[in-house]
């Protein structure tokens, strides 16, 4: 299977070395933008080739969309205006409902795969390309109805030999339950890396102070503004829903702070410790 790979860092470039893993692609086309990324990412081994998109489709039995969100919907309908019936697109972004919508009347819809594998990290570019990555992670594929029967097969069956459970939903379910358990996190370690950078002035105490505990949790403040900003203002509505919330909570935990409410304090944190059947 020859496949076209359009952004080859984290994810993309993820996806190509799994690929190469488990010996499904017997050549891998890339586009990359970047002339630094593109050399980087041959140098790598995660592209044979770097092709324009309009070079690389019409050769490609699967093309596969892994660049930043607000880049999606727009090259989802030029790789559609140039694909046949036996040919494969699909995406790996993290909203769903824009795309789906601008695809929705497309006379290729049907090539088309929604898709969102549940992983990643706080690193970008091709040298944040991991072998395994996805080994393990769910994959959600969302209007798996408006893809064509062979289309969808075809992506099942590589997420399959990957390892990757296949979860199906709607766009809009998707991207509102990506808000809650993807976008809030990043928000709030962006936010909590610059509560401390404005108010511990001293960068030297950080450094000495700071345990696995701040580490964690503002780890995610090192992940790329390229990816980051576009997928917040693309998916802001259920952004601003789950984020009224996480403030309503933070207050409520202020006003026990200030009243010296242990009995609350307790009782709300034994109610957050319950998070922990769901997530192990």
């Amino acid at each position: 299977m020859k496949i076209l790979i359009a952004g080859l860092g984290l994810i993309g470039g993820s996806f190509a070395l799994a690929l190469r893993d488990r010996e499904i692609a017997d050549e891998i086309l890339g586009v990359e933008k970047s002339d630094e990324n593109a050399a980087e990412a041959l140098r790598l081994g995660l592209a044979d080739r770097i092709v324009t998109l309009e070079e690389g489709v019409p050769q490609a039995d699967l093309v596969v969309l892994a660049t930043p969100v607000d880049t999606i919907p727009l090259m989802a309908v030029k790789a559609l205006n140039h694909v046949t019936d036996r040919q494969v697109v699909m995406d790996m972004g993290s909203i769903k409902a824009e795309l789906c919508e601008v695809i929705s009347m497309h006379a290729r819809r049907g090539r088309f795969v929604a898709a969102h594998p549940m992983w990643g990290t706080e690193y970008s570019g091709p040298r944040a390309a991991q072998h395994g990555a996805f080994t393990g992670r769910n994959a959600v594929v969302c209007e798996a109805e408006r893809s064509d029967a062979d289309a969808l097969a075809t992506v099942e069956r590589i997420f399959r030999a990957l390892d990757v459970p296949v979860v199906y939903m709607g766009a809009e379910e998707h991207d509102l339950h990506a808000a809650y358990v993807s976008h809030i996190s990043h928000v709030t370690s962006f936010a909590l890396a610059l509560t401390v950078l404005e108010k511990e002035r001293e960068e030297r105490h950080i450094f000495d102070l700071a345990g696995g505990g701040f580490e964690s949790t503002v780890r995610l403040a090192k992940s790329a503004a390229a990816t980051w900003v576009p997928i917040l203002l693309r998916n802001k509505y259920n952004v601003l829903d789950v984020l009224r919330e996480h403030i309503h909570q933070l207050q409520i935990m202020r006003r026990m702070i200030e009243r010296d409410d242990a009995e609350g304090l307790t009782g709300a944190f034994k109610k957050a410790n319950s998070i922990q059947r769901i997530i192990h």
